[in-house]
Formats: structure tokens, sequence, C-alpha cells
């Protein structure tokens, strides 16, 4: 891949003043410009028009990023971290066909990624809403409309502040760890991994080779080999499975509402793999800082903190105290 290649894709994501503000933190990102996308009609678009509710037109942002240093999966991990994906010509306290989601491509080597990384997200997300398809048109919006929250530091952002400001610190790119077909995830798993990191099954209670470790190092997915956990939040608890008070980075997990076995519980699932993780609990009196993530070992590989550098998780060193 060429290292100046630039690459585009065009995220609505409710009001584009703070999905540009986003995207324009996200180290690689090399412009972020709102704009009017996948509206009806040969004309420019305009605010005025666009809010009428009549054009089709969303809200969009025109992402210019260089593919060398962030990847097109790392950006829409975190386009999904900051919308709600089953709303319906909404997002936050905006209302109106504008401000429906959707991701829109303009090449066929975006497609792919937005098409793959868009059905992780469904098949986790029931009643998923967002638009994918091909750019139809665009057309940028006003200039008092571009680098709005840079002008007006205390302008209206229906995306947190503190979100926008944690997503630009991530190291953890999920474009090196993508998730391969079934037949090769298969294939690389003993029947009780694939059973619990793609059926949702739980391994029986201190079974885990894991379970009470005392090794340094971290702990990846072991369908994909994102990172998920250090060794440094790692603690000893009764409940028989490998426990960490957080994950290595907050967005390298997803926690979803599960509501089986007559339980009500927080299901985490790996961010690019979608493997069934465990689950998280709060008030645990055991945690250090009162958090569980009650974690399956099955779910899990382990590289030494030796081993870091050889099998590329060296960036990750800095996660280690000394």
């Amino acid at each position: 891949m060429e290292q100046d290649k630039k690459s585009l894709i065009y995220l609505a994501g409710g009001c584009f003043w703070g999905m540009e503000k986003l995207m324009q933190s996200i180290p690689g990102v090399l412009d972020a410009q709102s704009g009017y996308a996948n509206g009806t009609g040969e004309q420019d678009a305009d605010y005025k028009t666009v809010c009428t509710g009549k054009t089709g037109f969303r809200e969009a942002v025109k992402v210019t990023y260089d593919p060398a240093r962030v990847s097109l999966d790392q950006l829409l991990f975190a386009y999904f971290e900051v919308v709600d994906a089953t709303a319906v010509n909404r997002q936050g306290h905006d209302i109106g066909t504008q401000y429906q989601a959707g991701i829109y491509y303009a090449d066929a080597e975006s497609q792919a990624a937005v098409e793959r990384v868009a059905a992780i997200e469904r098949a986790r997300t029931p009643k998923f809403a967002v638009e994918i398809g091909p750019l139809l048109n665009y057309f940028p919006a006003e200039e008092y409309h571009q680098d709005y929250l840079d002008k007006n530091p205390n302008g209206y952002c229906h995306i947190p502040f503190a979100e926008i400001a944690r997503l630009s610190k991530g190291t953890i790119d999920a474009g090196r760890y993508r998730k391969p077909d079934d037949a090769k995830i298969r294939s690389a798993l003993t029947a009780e991994q694939y059973d619990v990191t793609q059926k949702s099954a739980t391994e029986r209670a201190f079974s885990s080779e894991f379970y009470g470790s005392k090794q340094r190092g971290l702990y990846v997915d072991i369908v994909t080999g994102e990172p998920l956990f250090t060794s440094e939040d790692m603690y000893h608890s009764s409940c028989g499975w490998p426990s960490f008070t957080k994950p290595v980075e907050p967005s390298v997990v997803v926690e979803r509402t599960d509501a089986g076995h007559g339980m009500r519980r927080v299901e985490v699932r790996s961010r690019a793999g979608d493997s069934h993780l465990g689950h998280v609990f709060e008030g645990d009196a055991e945690s250090p800082n009162g958090t569980r993530y009650c974690i399956n070992g099955a779910s899990l590989r382990f590289v030494p903190f030796e081993e870091l550098e050889a099998q590329g998780y060296g960036y990750l060193r800095e996660k280690f105290k000394n």
C-alpha cells in the first residue's frame, strides 16, 4: 500500500459538528469536512433545504485518512461507539431524516471493509438501523459549519467530549486483528473454544489454565489476536474464572445487555472478532476497583511479557509497569 495514499469514507451520525470533531481527533485522519450526502435532486444541498426533511440528504462527514496510519476498521468501530445504531431518523436530541445514521463508501476496497464491520455490528445489535451503501452524491456544508466546534468550543455536540478525547488516544488498531471466516475459526479452535467464542457457551468454573495464573503478559482474543487484558489488571477471584479489573483499552471490548437464562447481565464481547468473552459485574468486593470482568479462559490466548516484541505486541509494553 502506498505510503502517500489517501482514502475516503463518508459517515452520517447525527449532527455533523460532533462527528467531524471526533474524526479530526483520530491520528491518521487528514481531514474531516461537514456536508450532505445521498439526497435526491441534482442541485447543491444547503442547510435550510435539508432541514425540511424532504430531500433525503443526511448530515455527513467526508473523512480523508491515511490508511498507512489508521485503518478504516478503526474509524468504523470508533463511529459505532458513539452512534445509536438502532435509531431511525434521529441521534441524541436531534430528530429528522437528516440525522439518520449511515456509512457510504466510494470504492470497492472501502465497500469490503464497511460491509465486514457492519456485519459484525449488525450481529450484536438487535434492530440495527444504520444505512450501509454506496455514496450517491455529496455536497460540502456552508463554511460556518466547517470546524464548528473549533470555532465554538462550547457549542452543541451530541457526542460527549470525554468520549472524543478517549477515542483519540487509542493505540490498538482494530484493522490489525480482522475476524477470519467461520471455516478458519473452526479449524483453528478446539470444540470448547469454538462453542465459547462463537456460540456464547460458558466453560466450567475452575477449569481454565489461566485461573489463578501469576504469569506476566498479555491476554488476547484467541480468534483474532486483538489485545484484551493484561496481567497487570488480573486478580484472583473466588468465582472460578479468570478475572480482570479493566480491559487494556476501553474500546477493545463491547458490552451488551444479556437477558438469557432468566438473568439480566452485561455480556462482554471482543471488538474486532465479536468473540463472546464473558460478563462484567459491578460491586465485586474482591476486585480492587469493584469491577469484575469475568472471562472464559477458552476465549483467550496468553502472550508472555518476554514475547511481546516477537509476537507483534511490542507497542503495548507501556501498558505494563517497569
